[in-house]
Parts: structure tokens; C-alpha cells; sequence
């Protein structure tokens, strides 16, 4: 979002004094309505979860067809609920631990914890609310193998990755872990065990991250460097080392991304939409290697935002692909 738009956002959310109705009464403000949506959407950061949600649900319905079980009979809606709860709760405790990072990035600025409009115990109490929920719930409706691996992920994403952030740029190498357990959690709730097809869909998600990580992370460069957040484009400035490890992972991606039909869960067809997707995620990515080049920070960021809009329609894509070609097993 640019600081354009933030402005706008704010001014369209600002809160109007209620109405005064008979006998001291007040009539409730939809501005102070938009508002609290508005902030309840950015502390459990609903755009990622429903990314989680979206893979989480590729993952369970990989596993039910592996065992030849329809994912409406063993409870897709209960695994997503709990798997959200969680990802929710592990996002606003994460804003709660950067509130003060948050506040000097002009990105993120205008979050509730980071602009005041929450207090810190709201952040906390809602955090840890939702990951205590999304267990107990993921504890009565899958097993307990998902109920320990949800509560790591959340574990290694707030009080590892997070904190990494302000230390070393290898956070984004360690925050690609919990970022990439959505489909193994959907797995296990639907096999109860670790298996070489959920791995591979973890290795699926572990690789896409990087490219988009990297076209983020230049991106909002100048914003990192404000907040002292250790990204490769701040420790390294000149975006070598930013391209070279966006193009690696991009590389990789391809045979990543066909390891599903090397295990069996599709058949041959899905090789050829997954190698298509892939090329046209490393095409972006060479692409984006002309910000070494670049003559203005304008072109600089046209290149690195168009790499994020293809990172993630790639995602969805690929695990839609994935879905319609996979084969049911007794």
C-alpha cells in the first residue's frame, strides 16, 4: 500500500462524532464501525492468512485424496478454522512485538498497535486468544501431531523469526520455515503423520517465498532501513545479492514444483501447467534482475512490484493445478 493510499485510509476511516439521540442516547458511528473492521483485518493480518488457508486446504485435500477420504467427510472446515485462529494469533502477536519497528515504516504505520489505536494488551490478549482457540479446536477435530506442529509454527514465527529480524537478514531464511507449514499442517490433519508428499508441498511453499521475499524487500527497502530491520537489500544495498538469491530460489522452483508428480500425487499431466507456471515465475524474476541497471527508483520499483503481483497469482495457481490433477488412492 502506498503512503498515498494510507492517507486516503485514514482519512476515509477517521471517526465521526456520534450522533446525539433523544434522552442522552447515541447512535453508534459507522465511521467507528469501518474503523474497528478495518483494524481487526490488520492485527490478524487476514490477507496472510487466507494465503495459509488457501495452501493449508491444498495440503488437506492432497492427504484425504491419498487415503481415498472425501475432505468433506473429515471436516475441512474445522481444520481451516483452527489453522487460521492460529496463523491470526501469531500475526497480531507478531505486530505486538513490532509495534515500534511498525511505527517508523511509512507501510505500516498506520496499524492499530503501531499508531496507538489499540494498546498493547489488546494485541497480546488477542494473539494469544486466537492460538489458544485455533489448538483447542485443532486438538478435538484432527490430532495432536497438527496441534504440535500449528503451536510451533506459531512459536518459530514470533518469538524466533521476528525478533531475527532486527539482527540478521538470515531471518528471512529462518521466517520461510513457518511460512512454508500451511500445507503440512493441512496434511497431517488429514493423514495424521509426516509423509513425503506433505514434505514436498513444504518444500513447494519454502522456495516461492524467497523471490517474493526479495521483490518485497526492495521494494520497501528504504522503509527497512528506517525501522533497523536487517533485509539483504539494507545489509547489501547494491542488489546482488538480492537478485542472486531471488533467481536461485526462482530456478529451483521448477523441479520443486514438479517433486508432487515425481511421488505419484498426479499424474503427467500436471508436469506440463507446473513447468509453464514455473518458467513464467523465473521470466519475472530475470526480469527483476534489471534493478542492478535500473535509471530511476521508479523503474527500480515497477520491476520489483510486478515480480510481487506474479509471485503471488503463481502460488494459487500452482496448487490449483495441483488439486485438479491429483490422483485418489485407496
Amino acid at each position: 500500500m502506498t503512503p498515498a493510499s494510507q492517507t486516503a485510509l485514514s482519512s476515509d476511516l477517521a471517526v465521526p462524532a456520534a450522533e446525539t439521540l433523544p434522552h442522552g442516547l447515541h447512535a453508534p458511528s459507522p465511521g467507528a464501525t469501518a474503523l474497528l473492521i478495518h483494524d481487526l483485518r490488520e492485527l490478524f493480518k487476514v490477507k496472510v492468512v487466507g494465503l495459509v488457508l488457501v495452501t493449508g486446504w491444498g495440503g488437506f485435500y492432497l492427504g484425504s485424496m491419498q487415503s481415498g477420504i472425501s475432505t468433506m467427510q473429515r471436516g475441512l472446515l474445522d481444520v481451516l478454522l483452527g489453522i487460521g485462529l492460529v496463523s491470526a494469533g501469531a500475526g497480531a502477536l507478531n505486530q505486538a512485538l513490532e509495534r515500534s519497528t511498525d511505527a517508523r515504516m511509512t507501510r505500516t504505520a498506520n496499524r492499530p498497535l503501531a499508531s496507538g489505536r489499540f494498546p498493547l494488551a489488546v494485541g497480546i490478549i488477542a494473539g494469544l486468544g486466537a492460538i489458544a482457540l485455533g489448538a483447542a479446536w485443532l486438538a478435538l477435530r484432527t490430532n495432536l501431531l497438527t496441534v504440535a506442529l500449528a503451536l510451533l509454527t506459531a512459536f518459530t514465527y514470533v518469538a524466533i523469526y521476528t525478533p531475527l529480524k532486527r539482527v540478521t537478514s538470515l531471518a528471512t531464511f529462518i521466517g520461510a520455515f513457518p511460512g512454508a507449514m500451511g500445507p503440512v499442517l493441512g496434511w497431517t490433519a488429514a493423514r495424521g503423520r509426516i509423509e513425503w508428499p506433505g514434505v514436498a508441498l513444504f518444500a513447494i511453499l519454502f522456495v516461492w517465498q524467497f523471490p517474493h521475499f526479495m521483490s518485497i524487500a526492495w521494494l520497501y527497502r528504504d522503509d527497512y532501513a528506517r525501522a533497523g530491520i536487517r533485509m539483504l537489500p539494507v545489509v547489501q544495498p547494491d542488489g546482488w545479492s538480492t537478485v542472486v538469491e531471488a533467481v536461485f530460489y526462482a530456478v529451483l522452483m521448477i523441479p520443486v514444483s514438479l517433486a508432487p508428480w515425481w511421488l505419484g500425487m498426479t499424474g503427467a499431466l500436471y508436469a506440463i501447467p507446473a513447468t509453464a507456471l514455473g518458467l513464467v515465475y523465473l521470466a519475472y524474476t530475470l526480469r527483476f534482475a534489471r534493478i542492478l541497471r535500473a535509471k530511476t527508483e521508479d523503474e527500480s520499483r515497477m520491476l520489483a512490484r510486478d515480480l510481487l503481483k506474479v509471485s503471488v497469482l503463481y502460488l494459487p495457481l500452482l496448487f490449483t493445478t495441483l488439486m485438479l490433477c491429483a490422483r485418489a488412492r485407496g
